[in-house]
Formats: C-alpha cells, structure tokens, sequence
C-alpha cells in the first residue's frame, strides 16, 4: 500500500517506511551491482558490468512460480547480521559455463560429472558465486552504513523453486525483493536473478537509521 504525496510514508505489510528513504532500494541494487561487477573484473580479468534492470516486491509464494521447475544454478548464502535473511542468485547452466569459461580459459576442460560439469567449471562457479554474493553484500553494507557478515555461499543445480523453499521455510506470510540483473561480460549478456529474502523489519530499521 502506497501513500500519495502527503501522506508522507509507505507500508508493506505491517512496515512503514519514510518515502524519501524509498531510493535507498535503488541505491543498495546499483552499489551491490557495481560491486559485483568491480569484483568479477579483478578476479577474472575481463571487463564486466552488472546492471539491475528491474526491482520488485514478490510475495513469497508467488516467487515459487517465478522461478519455476526449471534446473538452475544457485548460489545462496545467509545474512549472519541484520538484515539477517538469506540472498540467493540464480542463473542457467549455459550462463554459467560462459563465465566459467572466461574466468578458467582452456584449463575448464575436463570430464563432466553427472550434473553436467567438469570438477574445473564446477569450481570456477562457486568461486563466482562467492564474488558475486560478496560483492552485492558489500554494496549493501556501503549504503546502509554497517557491516554484514554472512555465511559460506552454498552451490547447487537443481529446480530453483526448491532452491527457494529450502530458504525460505514457512516464511509464507512475508515478501522478497527480486532484482532482475544483466552481467555483461566475455562481449555476451549473462542474465542473472538476484532474490534477496532479508527480515523486512530488521532492514526497515537499518532504513530508518540512515539521515535522507
């Protein structure tokens, strides 16, 4: 629910949220893009960009049908300070390999395991999914002006929809923030979902904490 002009704040759900502080959503996607794409350019070399072209309120039900059945590349990781909550980036496999490829050259060979990937990719993407996730941390962490600690980031191929679940739980009443993402790297696009799962009151209060 969106208040005009006068009203002076915005909820969501039982939340509410100074409307001037709404930019700070745009602000912690561009910097945490910017990160992630500062991060890729030193770790592999290439000259990437990460541009967040869209940003939505998602209710979490409805982001199982989202994502949808389809085997995807997930790297998640849990936000071990507020906000708290968990970040989950996804990506297809076809994707994935391209930036494996361009970060590994020719040593990304090899025979493929049963999911698909060689020991050399599989690895070459969990140390990307590091960056990445590190890098849209980081870029929180700068905006809100803290420190975010978090876990060690977990891989895994499979339905994105169960990805989901296993971090949500029963979360069932609660909205995500979904960010659609284009990383530009290796002269192709590379199409990225970012799904942030933060513990809404606890990031409102970082928000509120913040002089506009």
């Amino acid at each position: 629910m969106c208040r005009g002009a006068n009203g002076g704040t915005t909820s969501f759900m039982s939340l509410m949220i100074d409307i001037r502080k709404l930019g700070l959503f745009n602000k912690m996607a561009k910097q945490g893009g910017n990160t992630v794409a500062d991060h890729l350019s030193q770790m592999t070399g290439m000259e990437t960009e990460m541009e967040i072209t869209k940003i939505n309120f998602i209710d979490i039900p409805d982001i199982r049908a989202h994502v949808g059945d389809e085997k995807q590349i997930g790297i998640s990781i849990e936000m071990t300070e507020r906000p708290y909550g968990h970040i989950l980036f996804l990506f297809n496999a076809e994707d994935a390999k391209k930036l494996a490829h361009g970060m590994m050259g020719d040593m990304a060979g090899g025979e493929e395991s049963t999911d698909g990937f060689t020991d050399m990719e599989r690895s070459a993407i969990q140390e990307i999914g590091n960056i990445m996730t590190s890098g849209f941390i980081d870029g929180w962490a700068n905006v809100l002006n803290t420190t975010i600690d978090m876990s060690t980031p977990t891989f895994t191929y499979g339905p994105g929809s169960g990805m989901v679940s296993e971090l949500v739980g029963d979360r069932e009443d609660e909205m995500a923030l979904m960010f659609d993402s284009r990383v530009q790297a290796l002269e192709s696009d590379i199409n990225v979902k970012v799904y942030t799962f933060p513990e809404l009151d606890e990031l409102v209060s970082l928000m509120q904490e913040i002089e506009v």
